[in-house]
């Protein structure tokens, strides 16, 4: 049976188990017990009040965080003839537009954060379920990652700034990245109070009771730090 090293156990001794700390003071804190040499990534965990096997529970979306996630990402884009062009004049890393793209991704390669598509693309892009979709790099309109070309401009620069997807799993939990620990606090606090809103905003019309149940924050190998639901959400009083 494994253990908690000795750094983790340091990191873990600094938060109160039972207490349900305030946002900003939770992302301090989770800062406080990054453990790792390199730069973790801050991650906010929620526990919903939701059935996923309801269809009028289900929430996914976007959020453009306002200080992105301090990382490269790189874009590829479905298109064909002027939104090939348009896709490669925003700065797509990688623009598949033909069947020898299809077929290369077919085989394996993903190297790439982000998959966008025009609607005329996505019968072809159709064909990557099974090597997109565990990875969840497969083109969605509900997501906003499938566009008619004289979006792509705009979608490109948000995923490249900042533009994350959240979206329900099959345990009712959401899992979203906010940041780097490297950040400064306010700006990671600034992120979250962002996902938040775009939480709220995506209440779906069969959710009933308590929506956000528990909400956990983290870095990468850290302890988890529970934050007030109520708090997180913005509300002033409880219901």
């Amino acid at each position: 049976m494994s253990s908690h090293g000795k750094k983790y156990l340091e990191a873990l001794a600094k938060v109160e188990r039972d207490k349900k700390y305030e946002p900003r003071a939770a992302i301090e804190l989770v800062k406080e017990t990054s453990i790792t040499k390199f730069d973790g990534t801050v991650e906010v965990h929620l526990r919903m009040g939701l059935d996923p096997r309801q269809a009028d529970q289900q929430v996914r979306d976007v959020v453009v965080l306002p200080h992105g996630l301090g990382k490269t990402v790189r874009v590829l884009v479905f298109a064909q003839g002027e939104g090939a062009a348009l896709a490669q004049q925003a700065g797509a890393d990688y623009v598949a537009d033909t069947d020898e793209w299809i077929q290369k991704i077919q085989n394996g390669f993903t190297d790439f954060d982000v998959a966008i598509s025009t609607p005329d693309m996505m019968g072809k892009a159709g064909r990557l379920g099974r090597v997109l979709g565990p990875r969840g790099l497969m083109p969605n309109p509900k997501a906003g990652t499938v566009v008619p070309a004289s979006d792509l401009a705009r979608v490109i620069t948000e995923s490249k700034a900042g533009r994350v997807e959240f979206r329900l799993d099959k345990t009712a939990n959401l899992h979203v990245p906010i940041g780097k620990v490297s950040f400064e606090a306010d700006k990671l606090f600034e992120n979250f109070t962002a996902l938040m809103a775009a939480i709220r905003k995506a209440k779906p019309s069969g959710a009933k009771g308590s929506y956000v149940r528990k909400v956990t924050v983290t870095s990468t190998m850290g302890p988890g730090i529970r934050i007030d639901p109520i708090l997180a959400q913005g509300l002033e009083t409880r219901e």
